[in-house]
């Protein structure tokens, strides 16, 4: 059988990539224990105790390309008075479910990234945690460490917090839609539309909820 002229490109492409990801210390592929470890994961971490807090009832979204699957940050802004703004940034805990010194998390450390090559893409985590388990996806209760921020009328920062909390993410957004209805050019797009309930409405100059 002959092989696609595409298809032997492509894996002459990859094999240049593996070579050279070897050659710079990099692994491509998963050992043997990472993937064990990966086999007893069957479902996204849970609130871990009671110091977690419960953000599911805000209006999370996340912002990325169009066709990213790998969500690790939502963010929500509120309206205080006087001027004043709290906002909410939520990093993806991946800690809950990769530990620290884990196999999966060894290989994590040496890689250091996802490498992206024409032929294909390394990840740094199997893409049934970094798609899945761990990613924001929209609809979806994850676990996530939140950065709070309460900004003054002037800019200045009145008071800041960290901490764990369940998240659910409202509204997966897309640069290019948002940019095209910020800029009168689109319109609203479906989800921030689906997302605005009756006690609100958007502001379609800042895209944050006002009350």
């Amino acid at each position: 059988m002959t092989v696609p002229a595409a298809q032997s490109h492509r894996e002459i492409l990859r094999g240049i990539a593996r070579r050279a990801m070897l050659a710079r210390g990099l692994v491509p592929d998963f050992p043997p224990p990472a993937l064990a470890e990966l086999d007893g994961i069957h479902g996204p971490a849970t609130q871990a105790g009671g110091a977690t807090r419960d953000l599911r009832n805000l209006l999370w979204c996340s912002i990325d390309n169009d066709d990213s699957r790998d969500l690790d940050q939502l963010t929500v802004a509120e309206a205080l008075p006087d001027g004043a703004a709290r906002i909410l940034v939520a990093v993806a805990d991946v800690d809950s479910v990769v530990k620290q010194r884990s196999a999966l998390d060894d290989h994590a450390r040496q890689n250091t990234t996802s490498v992206y090559t024409v032929a294909e893409t390394f990840p740094m985590l199997p893409e049934k945690l970094s798609t899945d388990l761990t990613s924001l996806n929209a609809e979806s209760d994850r676990l996530a460490v939140v950065i709070e921020i309460v900004l003054a009328g002037d800019g200045s920062l009145q008071s800041s917090d960290l901490y764990q909390a369940t998240v659910r993410n409202r509204a997966k957004l897309a640069y290019n839609s948002v940019a095209g209805w910020l800029e009168s050019s689109g319109p609203m797009p479906p989800r921030i539309a689906r997302s605005a309930v009756s006690t609100r409405t958007f502001d379609s100059r800042t895209a944050w909820p006002r009350n």
